[in-house]
């Protein structure tokens, strides 16, 4: 287990690094001056060649590929142009909106998925599995930011029950605050929900030819009692891994939703500040983002290590 935890944390490591290498290497690439189009073509030389000293960008690439490696070590995000604050703080701000919403989905995603999954998987081949495996495709197929327009024109338009968008914030108080990620939450959760579905049916009918299983209904169990005590647990170990991979993407993936929903999350700063040219929070957000996906995966590999010994064994 100590191996096995050893690799995951160096993998980490490096992944990581090779996110910030990568972040600050499409962006050197990107034709054009970020001075230039953060200030317009009209703008005096002198404005501009003040504004990339500020940026570091008369400094050499390795130079400045050092100090902001080593200042996001730091805790040092650097200092954002268009707002005139440091990163670190816009995205913590940010942050208080975009993780509670992933959490939400995660638990909406997986309320909806793994009952629907179960349900598919006890009734293989009839109408409840052709039913599930339906909104399986539905879910697949149609884009997150297309629920949120329809859950917007449904319940906020139509209906008046949610705002279409928006966000009190956290000291209006937390009734007012989680509602208005409630329809955001949906709209990140329903496809999520279609593909943890099918995993839960997959790995429930996989369980359901074990011997063990074959044995508790030859001892006249329920059912029911079939599969909340013998095949789901069984079955959770490939469902938790999804999990943790939808966990990771609902944080780095909610851009859209975001803006759909005009909540000022993580996803809407990024969005922001590539549309201000503001490099330094472009550079700062997708490295987080990425180190996230990361962090997420390997935990969620740690974890399923610690639940089933079978990693541990080829450890």
């Amino acid at each position: 287990m100590l191996a096995f935890l050893t690799r995951r944390l160096l993998t980490l490591a490096l992944t990581a690094w090779l996110a910030t290498l990568v972040v600050f290497s499409v962006l050197e690439v990107v034709p054009g001056d970020p001075a230039l189009l953060m200030l317009g073509t009209s703008a005096q030389p002198e404005a501009v060649a003040a504004l990339r000293h500020q940026m570091g960008l008369d400094q050499p690439v390795p130079v400045r590929y050092v100090r902001w490696v080593g200042g996001m070590l730091r805790g040092d995000l650097g200092t954002s142009l268009t707002y005139a604050r440091p990163v670190a703080d816009l995205v913590a701000e940010r942050l208080a909106i975009t993780m509670p919403l992933a959490l939400m989905a995660l638990l909406l995603s997986a309320g909806i998925a793994i009952p629907l999954g179960l349900i598919a998987a006890s009734r293989q081949g009839r109408a409840g599995d052709w039913a599930v495996m339906a909104f399986g495709q539905v879910g697949i197929a149609v884009p997150s930011f297309w629920f949120a327009i329809l859950l917007i024109l449904g319940f906020s338009v139509r209906l008046g029950w949610f705002s279409a968008g928006g966000f009190p914030g956290w000291a209006a108080g937390a009734g007012p605050a989680l509602k208005a990620l409630i329809l955001p939450a949906v709209a990140l959760a329903l496809p999520e929900a279609a593909i943890l579905a099918r995993i839960t049916r997959s790995a429930a009918l996989d369980t359901l030819r074990e011997d063990y299983v074959r044995t508790a209904r030859a001892k006249g169990l329920a059912r029911r009692t079939v599969l909340l005590r013998h095949v789901l647990p069984n079955a959770l170990i490939p469902v938790a891994t999804i999990l943790g991979l939808q966990f990771a993407f609902l944080i780095a993936g909610a851009v859209v939703v975001e803006n759909v929903f005009t909540l000022p999350g993580l996803g809407r700063l990024l969005y922001q500040a590539i549309g201000q040219h503001d490099l330094i929070v472009v550079q700062s957000v997708v490295v987080l983002l990425a180190v996230m996906v990361v962090l997420v995966n390997a935990l969620v590999d740690i974890a399923c290590a610690a639940i089933d010994p079978r990693p541990k064994v080829q450890a």
